[in-house]
């Protein structure tokens, strides 16, 4: 894994990319995301990939429901307030054709529009802003709900280390790794995407929120956590 060195200095702006490759990981889900705010949509998807789920996006009701028709999806996350024709019609539409789960995304928190989106049988509801994480967390539940399992294999192993996120596992040459949550998080980040530079406001938005306000310096000192726990050469800093 890489950190980025700008002008000399260490920092996380520029940062981390990782060089652990994910062996014996086949990940299957298919997820439809449908939301027009671009940024929210984007790290949506980029969250979902990291975690091993193919991932198609669209931006307004009319699109989602031609994306729907044209692939068979495991799950659909769904934006309420959508140019054309909103979240409520897609998942009319929807609910006509399948018993896909269907998780509904908004900034609308009222009673009645939550009651709504129940009376379609959706299978969750989540208020705008949203934490990534516990996001990830509420899909993989759904996908085991239905059936389908949250992720069909659940290794990840480079050199002498393994880990396991769905019980949140970690070794390193057979030794258990004492990781906090977030430690765990972060590794996994890393090596679900070998080659990958993550800037720090990106990892930021992934893993603490989008709507994350604290100390950007959060994310060096996790690193450094890291690299002390895991003794080895698996995390390093370059320059862009």
């Amino acid at each position: 894994m890489c950190a980025a060195e700008s002008g000399g200095e260490k920092s996380i702006q520029n940062l981390h990319s990782c060089a652990i490759l994910p062996l014996g990981v086949t990940f299957l889900k298919k997820i439809l995301v449908v939301e027009d705010e671009e940024d929210i949509q984007e790290l949506l998807c980029t969250y979902l990939c990291d975690a091993g789920y193919e991932v198609t996006a669209a931006c307004d009701g009319v699109q989602a429901i031609e994306q729907f028709y044209r692939g068979a999806f495991d799950l659909v996350l769904l934006d309420i307030m959508l140019p054309k024709i909103d979240g409520f019609g897609v998942c009319e539409v929807i609910r006509r054709e399948s018993k896909v789960p269907i998780v509904m995304l908004t900034a609308l928190d009222g009673e009645a529009q939550q009651l709504r989106g129940f009376d379609l049988e959706i299978d969750d509801y989540v208020t705008k802003p949203f934490s990534m994480p516990v996001l990830l967390r509420k899909v993989a539940a759904i996908l085991r709900r239905a059936g389908g399992g949250g992720q069909p294999e659940d290794v990840l192993r480079y050199r002498e280390l393994t880990m396991q996120p769905s019980a949140m596992e970690a070794c390193l040459a057979g030794r258990p790794l004492t990781l906090t949550a977030r430690e765990f998080e972060l590794l996994y980040t890393f090596a679900a995407h070998p080659g990958r530079i993550y800037t720090r406001q990106a990892l930021l938005a992934k893993l603490w929120g989008y709507d994350f306000f604290g100390d950007e310096r959060i994310v060096d000192s996790h690193i450094e956590n890291l690299r002390r726990k895991l003794k080895a050469d698996y995390i390093e800093t370059v320059s862009v």
